[in-house]
């Protein structure tokens, strides 16, 4: 399923970037998922070609009033099944640039969402998740995170402070 998306992102141009388990498992440590979560920026004119049709043809179950639904909703996330396999993909649609890492999955080249911007959305996660035990897992994702990869720390700590998160950062750092 993996390389049948982004294959057909590939092909068709569209702008993404690889988030969620996958993007954890690249950056940190590897870790089961039963979904892929995909960030897109893509124009209302370019949806056609850039996303239903990419996804159609390699076998995703897509639906355009859904796809409104979810641009009209304030979590702009859309899933998606795939008719192959019992997974699926969530789409989190994007207003804004993508800041992309280049990589590969499976042999393809690929783009993953930067590992600061990954730890800053699991932050996020964690603040509102209720209750707290819940959130161990995106916790364990940031401490894997960190300890593998080269992170930016000063732009980290300096965006982690502007979202009210910096004392969920430092809570994991320092354990």
């Amino acid at each position: 399923m993996i390389k049948r998306v982004v294959s057909s992102f590939n092909v068709a141009e569209t702008c993404y970037v690889i988030t969620g388990a996958l993007a954890v498992s690249y950056y940190g440590k590897p870790r089961t998922t039963m979904d892929i979560d995909i960030i897109v920026q893509v124009l209302p004119e370019d949806l056609q070609t850039k996303l239903v049709t990419p996804l159609k043809n390699v076998g995703f179950q897509v639906n355009k009033e859904k796809i409104r639904k979810a641009l009209e909703s304030s979590y702009k996330i859309l899933t998606v099944k795939d008719k192959m396999t019992p997974f699926t993909l969530d789409i989190i649609f994007s207003n804004r640039k993508l800041e992309k890492k280049t990589g590969t999955i499976l042999g393809l080249p690929t783009f993953y969402q930067k590992p600061e911007n990954l730890v800053l959305a699991k932050l996020r996660m964690i603040k509102v998740t209720i209750p707290r035990e819940k959130a161990l897992k995106d916790k364990e994702d940031i401490k894997a995170i960190i300890k593998y990869t080269k992170i930016d720390m000063k732009t980290l700590t300096r965006k982690a402070e502007k979202e009210k998160t910096i004392t969920i950062l430092k809570s994991i750092i320092n354990r």
